[in-house]
């Protein structure tokens, strides 16, 4: 058992199935009981949960967080730094047919946290450092920074990279605002927001 994780740069409990043809980061972690199909690409310093299943034409970044009983379909990629909370639930058929194929491509991107229960609809772009909060439905695009949540999801707020609250009190467009936990500076023009790194 030791020796095979150091052959594979990765770390794959006992009862996962890692399918021949699959690519895996170093320093990726695979707990028990996931499915990993072949043609499926994960990348560095991963964790996947309990219970987690990665279809052959799904795409994972590096250093992304799925928690228990995940299934990640074809055509779904996270890019880096992605947070799937557990039991978060992904389509990618909206016209789903017993023998019709019809799949449509959702990207989540870098930094974005997804929260427990959550269900996302396929075709869906969730932007960079969004959050949506637990039990929501995201049926349409969320915007980068953009706090959503609900039934359906909606725009509740704004959080920093750092998850606190980006609190845009000047209402006068455009107007910047500096995170208070962090520093980051924002700047907000109508639903446009943009972080200044420095």
């Amino acid at each position: 058992m030791f020796s095979e994780r150091i052959r594979m740069h990765y770390y794959k409990h006992e009862t996962a199935e890692v399918e021949e043809g699959a690519t895996i980061g170093d320093n990726t972690k695979i707990w028990r009981w996931t499915h990993i199909r072949s043609g499926a690409i994960i990348g560095e310093d991963c964790v996947l949960g309990q219970n987690v299943y990665v279809a052959e034409k799904a795409i994972i970044g590096n250093n992304v967080h799925i928690q228990n009983n995940v299934s990640i379909y074809n055509l779904i990629t996270l890019e880096d730094d992605v947070f799937i909370g557990p039991s978060v639930v992904f389509t990618n058929d909206k016209r789903p047919r017993v023998g019709i194929v019809n799949q449509i491509p959702t990207l989540i991107k870098q930094g974005a946290s997804l929260c427990a229960n959550t269900t996302v609809v396929c075709g869906i772009i969730v932007g960079r450092y969004a959050l949506v909060g637990a039990g929501s439905v995201v049926t349409k695009n969320v915007l980068d920074y953009a706090l959503v949540y609900g039934d359906p999801a909606r725009l509740a707020g704004w959080v920093c990279k750092c998850g606190a609250d980006i609190d845009f009190a000047n209402r006068i467009w455009p107007c910047i605002t500096t995170c208070k936990v962090c520093g980051r500076q924002f700047n907000k023009e109508e639903k446009i927001i943009a972080c200044e790194e420095g």
